[in-house]
């Protein structure tokens, strides 16, 4: 794919942080997830810089080009908000309309609520809002009959999975994009080789000490127990993704004052690489009134 966006770095919240960016207008920021880049998003960019705005794709905190502190505190949902919030400093903005996808759902509801002055609108794609659980995460994952979250409990021990990932990070990231994919026509020989690259250069630890934080941004976060989203938010759920299930979008309107729902059909976990002209065309749809 040819690239038209810029690649930039910025000094954000003690790290130095990679980007690329294209477009002018009303700043979205899309935060990617787990084991992903900023490579996540190439299809989104161009679309959105060609609606009209501003688009900007960070590697988050541990990821690609971007800083690999060293201390899993350091990668708690204090430490990962406020690098979007330094982000939006360094880029002069005072707000910005911010999508993610999983992991990167997580910081975006959150900096809905722990940086709310700073969010035009939230938008995640597969990651459900449902508040803050009444037991922590962990705990709750044990419970769960299908098993679909032991892979979080698997990472909790410090350099275990790294140490079963690392020495064949091609196989390790072909299965796991794979195996929770419905159409994997994304993962070509010149995509994946951009994930193997990156993951071979900086490892895994950072990103796997976002799930090692688990339980901290819950204890940390209790005064969060009441909190909800007010601004607009738009939740787009993913019809077979097997991990993050489409009927976990049920009951968020507890939790978010004004929310949008879709639904696209015949996708897996990696929606915006599966589907990406739906995607592009719901958020452009959904963020048509912002442009400048």
């Amino acid at each position: 794919m040819e690239e038209t966006w810029t690649h930039r770095f910025a000094q954000t919240n003690g790290i130095r942080m990679h980007y690329a960016e294209q477009g002018e207008g009303f700043p979205v920021i899309f935060l990617h997830g787990f084991p992903e880049l900023w490579y996540s998003w190439r299809h989104q960019i161009p679309a959105l810089a060609a609606a009209g705005f501003h688009a900007i794709a960070p590697d988050l905190r541990g990821y690609g080009d971007t800083d690999k502190p060293v201390g899993i505190e350091l990668y708690d949902i204090y430490h990962l908000v406020a690098d979007m919030t330094g982000l939006l400093d360094a880029l002069g903005e005072k707000k910005a309309v911010i999508v993610g996808h999983d992991w990167g759902g997580v910081i975006v509801w959150q900096m809905a609520l722990l940086a709310p002055q700073r969010v035009e609108r939230v938008i995640s794609l597969n990651t459900p809002f449902h508040g803050r659980g009444q037991t922590r995460p962990t705990d709750a994952y044990k419970k769960l009959g299908d098993g679909r979250f032991n892979y979080v409990l698997h990472f909790q021990e410090p350099g275990l999975a790294e140490s079963e990932i690392e020495p064949n990070v091609e196989r390790w990231l072909k299965s796991t994009m794979r195996n929770i994919a419905k159409d994997t026509s994304f993962m070509t020989d010149e995509t994946m080789k951009v994930y193997y690259d990156a993951y071979k250069k900086g490892g895994f630890t950072g990103p796997i000490n976002y799930y090692r934080n688990a339980d901290r941004n819950w204890e940390i976060t209790a005064h969060l127990t009441d909190a909800k989203v007010t601004m607009p938010a738009l939740m787009i759920g993913a019809e077979n993704d097997p991990i993050l299930l489409p009927g976990m979008m049920d009951g968020m309107e507890r939790h978010c004052t004004n929310l949008t729902k879709r639904l696209i059909g015949n996708c897996g976990h990696w929606t915006q690489m599966e589907r990406p002209d739906e995607v592009n065309r719901i958020l452009i749809e959904y963020l048509s009134d912002l442009k400048r």
